[in-house]
C-alpha cells in the first residue's frame, strides 16, 4: 500500500475513503470535507449527509493520514467508524426507508 502524498492527495484520497465506506450502507450516502481554509495543511474535517440530515464532524490529522492510510489495520477501524456512522445516520433519518427514485 501507500503512505505520505501532500495535503491534497491525502484529502482527495480521504474523501474517496469516506464515499467508499459510507455508500456500502446507503449508495444515497455522501461523504464531505470541511474546506476551511484554517485547516489547510494541518487536519481535515469530514462528516457524512443524507438528504438534510449529517453525522457531527470528524476531525482527522492530516500527518497521522498521511502516515497511515498504506496500514491495513488503521484503514480497517477508519472503515468500521465510516460504516457505523452511516448507519446511525440511517436508522435517525425519517426518510432512511423511501426509495431513491
Amino acid at each position: 500500500m501507500f503512505s505520505g502524498g501532500s495535503y491534497e492527495d491525502v484529502e482527495r484520497w480521504l474523501k474517496m475513503f469516506f464515499n467508499s465506506h459510507a455508500k456500502r450502507e446507503d449508495p444515497r450516502v455522501e461523504a464531505a470535507l470541511d474546506g476551511d481554509e484554517e485547516r489547510q495543511g494541518r487536519s481535515y474535517g469530514a462528516w457524512l449527509r443524507f438528504g438534510p440530515h449529517s453525522t457531527a464532524l470528524m476531525e482527522f490529522d492530516y500527518q497521522e493520514v498521511a502516515q497511515h492510510r498504506g496500514e491495513l489495520a488503521w484503514c480497517v477501524a477508519l472503515a468500521t467508524r465510516i460504516r457505523q456512522q452511516a448507519r446511525q445516520l440511517l436508522a435517525g433519518s425519517t426518510v432512511a426507508d423511501v426509495r431513491a427514485r
